[in-house]
């Protein structure tokens, strides 16, 4: 009886790694990176608000900032004379850019 020996080929594991480090750049690139830049434009966005900008929340209300508070809240008018308490978390940059164009 002969006995077959399979053997595994030479250097395959070379090439499967760097196929590995090109799929880990390309989700890097095209997931990681847009994201991380959306985050930082919307806590600039967050720090820079003033009285009187013209903004709205994630949940669609629109108003105007009365009054930017410490605590990490804004006071925002929504009808004249009528206020809302809000985090400063909750206002939308691409909403808000949109109605200021």
């Amino acid at each position: 009886m002969t006995q077959i020996l399979l053997q595994a080929p030479q250097g395959g594991g070379t090439f499967q790694l760097v196929m590995l480090g090109g799929i880990i750049v390309v989700f890097w690139f095209f997931m990681i990176r847009p994201q991380a830049k959306k985050a930082k434009e919307q806590k600039k966005f967050i720090d820079n608000m003033q009285k009187g900008d013209k903004v709205v929340t994630i949940a669609g209300i629109h108003g105007v900032i009365s009054k930017v508070n410490e605590d990490n809240t804004v006071q925002l008018e929504v009808n004249p004379g009528t206020y809302l308490k809000i985090e400063r978390s909750s206002i939308s940059l691409e909403w808000s850019q949109a109605i200021n164009k």
